[in-house]
């Protein structure tokens, strides 16, 4: 890491840059409200209250607690001490079981239980070290709680070096899981119902992923007032609002009444020592603030600084050339970084429409139009930041969020397929939808609609609103599963949108 990298990420850990961002999803893009500058900036010390996230309260000065023994995964641990258990996440080809370290330090004292899970996506591995690292420091006979770590959930993946289990599902978009479904949601169910349910609070690490890196930044849902009395407690570290998609372990835990934040830490397939040093701060700082472990208080960092957040995407194809680094202060008008093309002999700069710092960026690589390529993120106050984070107005538009699929659609005079298929969709409930069209690739009949509402919208149309807000349908899950309960499938099959 260069200086100057290494410098933006000592002043984060010293508070002098660390934001709390609004952000709803990696590449989406969030623009600043208008007034943000005129804001009065929040910079009070926010002490973090154990009693607001209903969590056990640790114990007075002198005074141990009655200490139950810890009865996880067929075993006990005994108050005051540490062990290392074993999950048995699945099978491999042979039949073998897939046994998984899960350690465990039970403290001696009467305190919350926090859980810290990393390596879901097999090829992150600088969470795998953060969770060892803190693990290892704590001193369960001074500890008040229980800090339950597991550095590899996804063993498949890590074992290939692969963000995927070996059918190539995300793991991370099955939890809570079920105990029939699929190997990713099997495994999500057996970890949900095994780690999970012991946890008071999460943390899941994770990384950029397909060759982006984040400047260490914990991403949570700040309209919850739980989950954001819980990002108060990190010190001085990125805070970005993101509600989390259903299948998400954070967004299932939290649905559960488990306040669970995502905390991502640099760049895949590498460890990244500064990235890690960060982390492990802001998690100690954690353990303090939540009352679980005294640390002294040259090591307390002091609270965050929140931003808004907007990504910068390229508008021409070739090779990305950075000229910025994660953790940099940029101004108006500064140049990037430049798209070169080499076929062409032509080089596209990309310049920062605002003054702010850089969170997030893409590796020098290859680039399309429309790539998210830098992620700035310009100062507000957190009450700014939760204000628009319950309004609304941090979230991605519906037209960023979800596309409807492109079809295939035979003319009258030139049909592909069996004729009488053709005409058996026409007399179904798309039917009127279904109608000729020139032939070539058009968008489908999407339609985002409350059950039972009425016919569907005209093809590629938002259709009838959900909650207040457009739904887009991207097709129609033959599982029958629906993550968001309001919406159904145009088709009367319930769908993914």
């Amino acid at each position: 890491m260069s200086t100057c990298r290494f410098a933006a990420v000592v002043a984060l850990a010293l508070g002098l840059g660390s934001p709390a961002l609004a952000l709803d999803a990696a590449e989406d893009v969030i623009a600043p409200p208008e007034d943000a500058g005129r804001l009065p900036m929040q910079r009070e010390p926010v002490e973090t209250d154990p009693a607001r996230l209903d969590l056990p309260p640790p114990p007075e000065a002198g005074e141990a607690g009655q200490v139950e023994p810890l009865v996880m995964l067929d075993d006990i641990v005994l108050p005051g001490t540490r062990a290392m258990l074993s999950w048995n996440s699945s099978q491999n080809f042979a039949g073998n079981d897939v046994s998984v370290p899960v350690i465990v330090a039970h403290g001696a004292r009467t305190g919350p239980a926090l859980c810290l899970t990393a390596g879901i996506h097999g090829d992150e591995i600088n969470g795998i070290e953060i969770v060892r690292r803190v693990v290892n420091a704590v001193h369960p006979e001074r500890l008040s709680g229980t800090v339950i770590g597991v550095p590899v959930v996804n063993l498949f993946g890590y074992q290939r070096n692969s963000r995927y289990l070996p059918d190539r599902r995300d793991l991370n978009r099955f939890f809570p899981g079920s105990a029939t479904g699929s190997i990713a949601s099997r495994i999500a169910h057996s970890f949900f119902q095994n780690v999970v349910e012991h946890c008071d609070v999460l943390i899941d690490f994770h990384t950029g992923s397909f060759d982006r890196a984040n400047l260490p930044q914990v991403r949570s849902d700040l309209r919850n007032a739980r989950v954001l009395e819980f990002t108060r407690a990190f010190g001085a570290t990125v805070v970005l609002h993101s509600r989390g998609s259903p299948g998400m372990l954070r967004h299932a835990a939290t649905q559960a009444g488990v306040p669970a934040v995502t905390f991502e830490v640099g760049a895949p397939t590498r460890l990244e020592p500064e990235e890690i040093d960060v982390a492990v701060r802001s998690v100690k700082a954690l353990l303090h603030n939540l009352g679980m472990e005294d640390i002294d208080a040259g090591e307390l960092e002091p609270q965050p600084v929140f931003l808004v957040s907007r990504w910068i995407r390229a508008d021409s194809g070739g090779l990305l050339v950075s000229q910025v680094q994660l953790g940099d202060q940029v101004e108006k008008g500064q140049e990037l970084g430049r798209v070169v093309d080499p076929l062409r002999n032509t080089e596209d700069p990309i310049v920062s429409p605002v003054r702010g710092r850089v969170i997030g960026q893409a590796q020098n690589q290859q680039v399309l139009p429309g790539f998210a390529v830098y992620h700035l993120g310009e100062e507000t106050s957190e009450q700014r930041a939760v204000h628009d984070a319950a309004a609304g107005r941090n979230e991605t538009p519906p037209s960023e969020r979800v596309r409807c699929p492109r079809t295939r659609v035979p003319t009258e005079g030139r049909r592909h397929g069996s004729a009488a298929r053709v005409s058996q969709r026409k007399r179904g409930p798309l039917g009127p939808l279904l109608r000729s069209r020139p032939t070539g690739w058009v968008r489908s009949a999407c339609a985002g609609r409350r059950p039972g509402n009425g016919p569907a919208a005209a093809p590629g149309h938002a259709g009838r609103t959900c909650a207040g807000e457009p739904r887009y349908w991207s097709g129609c899950d033959r599982r029958g599963t629906l993550p968001s309960p309001c919406c159904a499938c145009p088709s009367g099959r319930r769908g993914w949108h």
